[in-house]
């Protein structure tokens, strides 16, 4: 169990992102996402103006160009002793990426923006790191990625390239934590 001050202090190194293909962004202004998704009563607030931003552990989802489809797991809390032992087997990195061969070279060329937010006027969503801000954002710093496969594995993510995103959809029944983004552009 975490002490308070231990808490505090975790709270204090807590860095929120946003990741764009754009440069020289001033400020993040609210907008509704672009398409609007089936939300929990009391949660389709999260289709509105909002601005989000990632935390720092869990950026590495969004190292990736625009739209490119990609299955990332990771062990947690509640992964099963037998489930953490076959992630180990499989990697020695904290998380796996997944993406679909025909993204690679897309992938090796892709330049991102990464913008270091302020955690002011962000609540999180308690939800694979993912934060959302209500009302505009004027970013800290940016920095600009032009290797994304060293980013990811510098933030220690083994990235795979598969025919296919399909062959992963046994991962779901796993107590590993999947997260699928962008899987509408994925080859079916």
């Amino acid at each position: 169990m975490l002490t308070r001050d231990v808490c505090w202090f975790l709270d204090q190194l807590m860095r929120l992102f946003h990741f764009s293909n754009e440069s020289g962004i001033e400020v993040f202004k609210p907008r509704p996402v672009k398409t609007a998704v089936p939300r929990a009563e009391g949660k389709e607030w999260l289709n509105g103006p909002l601005v989000w931003a990632i935390d720092d552990w869990h950026q590495p989802m969004y190292l990736f160009p625009r739209n490119c489809p990609r299955i990332l797991t990771w062990p947690i809390s509640t992964t099963t002793p037998e489930d953490r032992q076959a992630f180990s087997a499989i990697s020695s990195c904290r998380m796996v990426a997944h993406i679909e061969r025909h993204w690679l070279d897309r992938l090796s060329r892709a330049v991102l923006y990464r913008y270091a937010l302020p955690e002011e006027g962000f609540e999180s969503l308690s939800d694979a790191g993912m934060w959302v801000a209500r009302g505009a954002v004027k970013p800290l710093s940016v920095e600009r990625i032009d290797d994304i496969p060293h980013a990811l594995e510098d933030a220690g993510v083994e990235l795979r390239v598969l025919p296919s995103l399909q062959t992963l959809q046994p991962l779901w029944s796993t107590s590993l934590h999947v997260s699928g983004i962008s899987l509408r552009h994925a080859h079916h």
